[in-house]
């Protein structure tokens, strides 16, 4: 690694379109598994002006069953999507909670595709897709992310939190953040440029009001950032367009899947390339990538390297692993293969045995859509794949 260098991430708020279609795709898994844990859902999202479109592939017991949706299913399918976008605070004439138009287009799962994933007689569940998928740490932050992300999505977060509270009178859901870093000697020690587009309310458009957000915005990142770290103020961009009145869906379509760099690691780690929302815990997409963020994380917090990347790669069909690899990107204190050797006899690395190991087939997976997969705080059933739980398993085998 460089002794010296400049690294970029990037977040968007839960009011960004894109983002709004992942929260809507998530709160139909929620709905789906709360009903049948062994639910099976690939729900895509399309939002744009005054219109929310759901597609994809369903099956849920008590739901869609045989063809046919069960009473009142549809009608409850549609009073969720519309609580999600009433929650993120979508009340415009180009987008409002109560009048959007809605279509539903959710049909059943191919059955060719169900004979391979479920199990049945001797056959062990297989995998729902083909894939690679990557999990990262590193010891930068407390949470053992990428520095860059990490305060990327604290910044957009504090100004959720402040305009849910109605703190500042001129925030509205859609905004982005860019955070730029310096390191040395693989440490951030600096950020040398931030920058912040929030979509806000109707007239501000004079330097008074300007200069009011502008204020708002750099005291947050003041607040976020370590001390010293700000950089010189023509470094800090806020709303550096103009005018940032018309956004959300009513600005730019929104698509589930689109912001997979920002749902997990900022760049600083490969991705396999499949998105996380709409899918339920038997897609590997989803449930292979949380497995291997939680034993690269794990590794790390063990002291057994201070940077973890770990690969797996799965069939269609098929139940174990095709690979599995781990680069301690030259900061291990114990051989990669040694620990790739340990780590399926610590957990199961089939769909089912993720799923089991983790407790996946639980209603847990909105909270997940915004502001990022991974670095997140386990609470009850929420982000058990943030928890640190194989460390001292970790260490009795490798030492």
């Amino acid at each position: 690694m460089r002794n010296q260098f400049l690294f970029t991430s990037e977040s968007v708020s839960e009011g960004h379109p894109d983002k709004v279609a992942d929260q809507i795709s998530d709160s139909i898994v929620d709905l789906f598994l709360s009903k049948d844990p062994e639910a099976r859902i690939a729900c895509e999202t399309l939002t744009t002006t005054q219109l929310v479109v759901l597609a994809g592939e369903i099956r849920c017991k008590g739901v869609y069953e045989n063809g046919a949706w069960a009473p009142g299913a549809q009608e409850e399918i549609e009073a969720t999507v519309r609580e999600t976008v009433k929650r993120i605070g979508y009340e415009q004439d180009g987008f409002h909670w109560q009048t959007f138009r809605f279509e539903n287009n959710l049909h059943g799962q191919s059955a060719h595709i169900a004979q391979g994933v479920d199990e049945s007689g001797n056959k062990d569940e297989g995998a729902g897709d083909q894939g690679i998928m990557f999990g990262y740490a590193s010891d930068e932050t407390p949470d053992l992310m990428p520095a860059t992300l990490y305060y990327s999505h604290k910044i957009l977060e504090r100004m959720a939190a402040d305009r849910h509270a109605k703190v500042v009178p001129f925030l509205e859901p859609d905004a982005k953040s860019q955070v730029t870093l310096e390191y040395i000697d693989e440490k951030p020690v600096r950020a040398t440029a931030l920058v912040v587009s929030t979509q806000h309310a109707a007239g501000m458009d004079n330097d008074a009001s300007r200069a009011e957000l502008r204020a708002y915005v750099k005291g947050v990142m003041a607040d976020i950032l370590p001390d010293g770290w700000l950089p010189e103020d023509e470094k800090i961009y806020v709303n550096p367009t103009g005018l940032f009145e018309i956004g959300g869906p009513d600005g730019d379509a929104g698509l589930t899947g689109r912001k997979i760099i920002v749902d997990t690691y900022g760049g600083a780690s490969p991705h396999g390339g499949g998105a996380f929302s709409g899918k339920d815990p038997t897609k590997v997409d989803r449930s292979a990538a949380y497995v291997t963020r939680y034993l690269a994380k794990n590794i790390v917090a063990a002291g057994l390297a201070r940077r973890c990347t770990i690969q797996l790669s799965y069939a269609i069909g098929v139940a174990e692993p095709l690979s599995l690899y781990v680069d301690l990107h030259g900061t291990g204190t114990v051989d990669a293969a040694a620990i790739e050797a340990v780590l399926p006899t610590l957990v199961r690395l089939t769909p089912k045995g993720i799923r089991t190991h983790l407790g996946l087939n639980k209603p847990i997976y909105q909270k997940t859509a915004a502001y990022g997969h991974f670095g997140r705080t386990p609470e009850g059933d929420y982000f058990p794949w943030e928890k640190t739980d194989l460390v001292d398993a970790l260490k009795a085998a490798l030492a």
